[in-house]
């Protein structure tokens, strides 16, 4: 009996339900999240952040960032994406950490403004809170006027910021997918963002103390929200924010890059309720 053509036969059907399987299971993994990171403007290392930033993420969640930067230092940056209401078209969220405190004109606002009023998630970090003032920053702002279009795309109104001390942040909402597994710390000196007005539509995730000294030479702690999440517009969009990262030692701990890349994933509903990213967008595409 000549087996040999039955051999050859069986090696090549195992050997195409392989490449078939192959094929699926190339078909069925999830294409990376697009994310769009915004940088550039006064008082920061943006040259070095943009890149700890993409490289932390892009290691922690099947993400790929694409960057848009201007080594302009002023508090007016020329952003590429000024003038531009479509410039996060093919995007699934933003990223801002850009810092224009004199960006101010309200047309160029809602531009700014206008993906995510359609929908378009953001993640928005430390002086983002401070960009885009219309008005006094220090005044409550009116629902719907242009002083508050900024704030309310964030979901908390701030207005500066004291001297660089150490915080510690505590994880006060211990409900939300993005603080699970998170472990309180405290930081390097940074910046403490003041909250004027946290508004209805926003929840906080994380509240950070930092000692100072009063005038009269006293100890004193001041505590205040230092992320949360907020429901944006008619849409209900997907805000995440966090007052932290001013300096690169900051920017690059472990920590601090495990709470952005939640709130990339929760933004885009690619976190599960544990705390861990959904099927195909953990680390390496697991």
């Amino acid at each position: 009996m000549n087996i040999r053509p039955s051999l050859c036969l069986l090696a090549a059907a195992t050997a195409a339900a392989f490449s078939l399987a192959g094929n699926l299971s190339a078909a069925e993994a999830p294409k990376p999240l697009r994310v769009l990171l915004i940088t550039g403007g006064c008082c920061h290392d943006y040259n070095a952040q943009k890149d700890i930033l993409k490289k932390g993420i892009e290691a922690r969640a099947n993400v790929v960032i694409d960057q848009v930067h201007t080594p302009d230092g002023s508090t007016k940056p020329p952003l590429a994406i000024l003038g531009n209401p479509d410039y996060a078209k093919g995007y699934d969220l933003v990223i801002h950490d850009e810092c224009g405190a004199d960006i101010n004109d309200p047309a160029t606002v809602e531009g700014v403004l206008k993906p995510h009023r359609d929908g378009v998630p953001g993640v928005n970090l430390h002086c983002a809170m401070h960009c885009y003032r219309i008005g006094n920053p220090g005044q409550p702002v009116t629902l719907g006027t242009p002083h508050g279009f900024w704030f309310e795309y964030l979901g908390l109104q701030s207005s500066g910021h004291g001297a660089q001390l150490p915080i510690a942040i505590s994880f006060t909402n211990q409900t939300s997918a993005i603080t699970k597994g998170l472990a309180d710390w405290t930081t390097i000196n940074e910046e403490l963002y003041n909250n004027v007005h946290v508004f209805d539509t926003a929840q906080a995730l994380a509240s950070g103390k930092q000692v100072v000294k009063g005038r009269d030479g006293q100890p004193r702690t001041n505590e205040v929200v230092v992320a949360w999440v907020n429901e944006y517009g008619a849409k209900k969009t997907r805000v995440f924010s966090t007052t932290i990262g001013h300096n690169n030692m900051t920017v690059q701990d472990d920590r601090y890059l495990d709470l952005v890349t939640h709130g990339v994933l929760w933004a885009t509903g690619h976190l599960q309720a544990d705390g861990t990213p959904a099927p195909g967008y953990g680390k390496a595409g697991k």
